[in-house]
């Protein structure tokens, strides 16, 4: 085939699944997600790959810089570059225009492949734990139908579904698997499924998170799944941290920060470093002195101890929450001596205690450069907000919510490979 396969994601996100099948070779025909800083994450991203596709680049470190505005930068591309990012919830009443928008921007072309899955909160075992009714009538339980409705409408070759784990105990009001009822669903569109529940850490990311991938394919064949080559790098955490600047908490820029010589190999073979463009998004919370004081508690421990805190074994003056008897983690160091991190998970948007730097002279939680390296995003992606002025809030919120990039760019090569 000499043409590049195409895309359509949907539930976008801030991008990573998206991310690593482009990083693959496929080609993104349009974007479809609700929240409206990840949209603008997205146009931005689109309007680098346009400007890296014709040698311009330079516009983006403009950009990045501060010397233009966000307006003045998406003008420097062709509108349907930025124009190809839907900002819409799906769902009955929203479906037809969203139709209507994919139609002119997929035009007389066949769509190869339709990426994406729902919000992951209504499945989770976290959320369903959380929640006395388990989530049951939450709409978004439902997402999967609109979901097929695409698959109806444009017929891919093949459908990339992703979610958490959860989803494979997750049931309906009536007692039913909502797994069960979608694969159902799926076959009924003309699309054999076949899943597995693949480990980030498998494949080179540095971070432990397991997730369902399920592949559909149109047609009745079987044992088509795109099963990705592992990858074990040999390294540790560490390769995140030792290359950016020292900075203590409330300290660093949103903007670019000078890195120092990076001497490794993970981040450039993982896809993470770009020596040609700024890093951004090195900045972190300002914190108490209480919290602080905490930090290096956990962090001591750890170094001495190999040990995770407790939280009831924290001195009484410093034991804030009424809730003793849950969560009792709520305080975990990102330890650089192991070969991978614990999840980074959407709730790094509140507090950073669940993600404390490993260097107790730092003393604060990690950026969201530092958590998006743990995501394997580039380190030339920007993360936008809803009004243009820098935010860590939602940068920290689409950073935890993503596919981490390198899977998702496994998961594409090997798609790739086994394309009929």
């Amino acid at each position: 085939m000499n043409r590049k396969l195409n895309f359509l994601d949907l539930f976008s996100g801030a991008g990573g699944l998206s991310e690593g099948f482009i990083r693959a070779g496929f080609e993104p025909v349009a974007h479809v997600e609700s929240d409206q800083a990840a949209c603008f994450t997205l146009r931005t991203r689109m309007a680098y790959h346009w400007l890296k596709a014709h040698g311009r680049t330079a516009l983006y470190e403009d950009y990045l810089n501060g010397d233009i505005s966000r307006p003045e930068f998406y003008e420097l591309v062709p509108e349907q570059v930025v124009g190809s990012v839907i900002n819409a919830e799906i769902g009955a009443d929203t479906l037809p225009d969203i139709f209507r928008q994919v139609d002119a921007l997929v035009g007389n072309r066949a769509l190869d492949l339709i990426v994406g899955g729902p919000p992951c909160q209504a499945y989770s075992i976290v959320g369903r734990s959380r929640d006395r009714n388990r989530m049951k009538g939450d709409k978004r339980n439902y997402l999967y139908i609109y979901y097929a409705e695409f698959l109806k409408r444009y017929k891919p070759s093949y459908f990339v579904f992703e979610n958490v784990t959860g989803l494979l105990s997750a049931r309906d009001e009536d007692g039913s698997l909502y797994f069960t009822a979608m694969r159902d669903l799926f076959l009924e569109c003309g699309y054999e499924t076949e899943y597995m529940t693949l480990s980030a850490e498998d494949y080179g990311v540095l971070q432990s998170r397991k997730r369902i991938i399920l592949v559909g394919r149109r047609g009745t064949a079987t044992g088509f799944y795109p099963e990705p080559d592992k990858w074990n790098p040999g390294v540790k955490v560490r390769e995140v941290f030792r290359d950016l600047p020292a900075i203590g908490a409330g300290e660093g820029s949103t903007g670019p920060c000078r890195v120092r010589t990076y001497r490794g190999t993970w981040q450039i073979e993982a896809g993470v470093r770009n020596e040609e463009l700024p890093v951004t998004w090195h900045q972190s919370r300002p914190n108490n002195e209480q919290d602080l004081e905490i930090y290096r508690i956990v962090v001591d421990l750890w170094n001495r101890e190999k040990t995770r805190l407790d939280y009831n074994a924290l001195p009484d003056r410093l034991k804030t929450h009424r809730h003793r008897d849950s969560f009792l983690d709520r305080f975990k160091v990102v330890a650089s001596d192991l070969p991978f991190s614990h999840t980074v998970v959407a709730h790094i948007a509140k507090d950073g205690h669940y993600y404390i730097h490993p260097d107790m002279k730092q003393n604060r939680s990690i950026t969201p450069r530092e958590a998006a390296r743990l995501q394997t995003f580039p380190d030339d992606y920007y993360f936008e907000s809803g009004n243009g002025v820098p935010g860590r809030t939602p940068a920290f919120r689409q950073i935890g919510n993503a596919v981490p990039v390198l899977l998702a760019r496994k998961i594409a090569e090997k798609l790739k490979e086994v394309w009929l």
